[in-house]
């Protein structure tokens, strides 16, 4: 092996604490015949336990991924984007209608939908309506207005539906009206940079990320057999769909887009998420953090079928398990398999960032992580 270039930019390299090399031999697992690279990142009480890193961020160039690699969050950027607003509880009330904010928002029978109901992806509002042209499809401002003059296709609340792209478009409008008018952008990198070692980059230029590949066979909604709402579905996700490389062009990271743009580093997710479960460390207040990470919508996705849970824009545990045994989590995850978040009753945050993206169905790393990582916490 020593011998062999390519296996050797391949091999798994980072530190792990003592305890935790099953972890290791996991994430050497996943390494084992990827075509891109991937890192998988634990902190405990502000301290690293894994920091580990493998492969190739640039298939193309063989440019290999290093412990400082940046990728493509997609809607990892979400749960960031939570966590700002929980920052912000005291401006963004989640029971005040949208409109306290935002008045236009009252057309087509809103006037009653309330910051809740975005956040937790029951507002009934999962594309945006007529389809914006190419140019304004990563563009939050754009697409908010014409959200605002949209009807739902159902109650606010009485439905959830994962909100892939407009959850963003909405948010990052609330955030702007809600503080007068500032950049959500800058909010969440402000927000997020209150960690130490938490950067993330949205507003601001980022070192050159990963390139992002497709595995053969990949596609989204996979627990969706109708042919109906399949159609909503590519509606939605269109913009993903129609250009396979559009995600490495500067067009697309440089977006601000809040449902999916930002990039940041695998150490830097779980720093971030870490730093939640820690009263003296995180940037969010106990109470406004224990209020988001509430069950405020649960049940099979209306558009796709899958089985979700939200709290206020973030994913929490759930019946597939995306957050790994641990029957207390909450966070984000990614199209193409990043998964970031934190188990509070053991004070960890962890973040799986990949740039080979492969479909839900038969995508098992990040589990196979997770499920390590327990193993090793339990046996400690």
């Amino acid at each position: 092996m020593s011998g062999d270039p390519a296996a050797a930019r391949s091999a798994p390299r980072g530190p792990v604490a003592p305890g935790f090399s099953a972890v290791a031999d996991a994430f050497a697992d996943v390494l084992a015949g990827a075509r891109g690279g991937a890192a998988f990142s634990v902190v405990r009480d502000g301290v690293p336990l894994v920091e580990l890193h493998g492969g190739l961020a640039d298939p193309v160039t063989g440019r290999p991924w290093t412990r400082d690699t940046v990728a493509v969050l997609f809607s990892g950027t979400k749960g960031l984007a939570a966590t700002a607003c929980a920052a912000l509880a005291d401006r963004l009330d989640p029971d005040a209608p949208v409109v306290r904010y935002w008045p236009e928002f009252a057309a087509g029978g809103k006037a009653t939908a309330t910051v809740a109901q975005v956040l937790a992806h029951t507002v009934g509002l999962p594309y945006v309506d007529p389809e914006p042209p190419a140019a304004d499809a990563l563009d939050d401002r754009a697409c908010a207005v014409a959200l605002a003059r949209q009807t739902p296709l159902w109650e606010p609340g009485s439905r959830v539906a994962y909100h892939a792209l407009t959850w963003g478009n909405l948010v990052a409008e609330l955030l702007r009206r809600a503080t007068g008018g500032a950049d959500p952008r800058v909010v969440l990198e402000e927000v997020v940079g209150r960690v130490p070692g938490a950067r993330v980059f949205l507003a601001t230029a980022p070192p050159e990320p990963a390139r992002i590949v497709r595995a053969p066979g990949y596609r989204i909604s996979t627990f969706l057999d109708d042919p109906r709402r399949r159609r909503v579905v590519e509606r939605m996700y269109r913009v993903l769909l129609d250009d396979a490389d559009a995600v490495n062009s500067p067009g697309w990271y440089r977006s601000g887009a809040l449902a999916g743009a930002a990039v940041a580093g695998a150490p830097a997710m779980a720093r971030a998420y870490a730093a939640l479960t820690d009263p003296a460390r995180s940037p969010v207040r106990p109470a406004a953090l224990a209020r988001a990470v509430r069950t405020h919508a649960t049940g099979t996705d209306a558009v796709n079928d899958r089985p979700l849970r939200f709290g206020l824009g973030f994913e929490l545990a759930d019946r597939l398990g995306t957050f790994g045994p641990e029957p207390v989590a909450f966070g984000h995850s990614g199209a193409g398999g990043g998964r970031h978040g934190a188990w509070p009753e053991r004070r960890i945050g962890f973040s799986f960032l990949t740039n080979e993206m492969r479909a839900e169905d038969v995508d098992d790393r990040a589990d196979r992580l997770l499920g390590a990582l327990h193993g090793c916490l339990r046996a400690a």
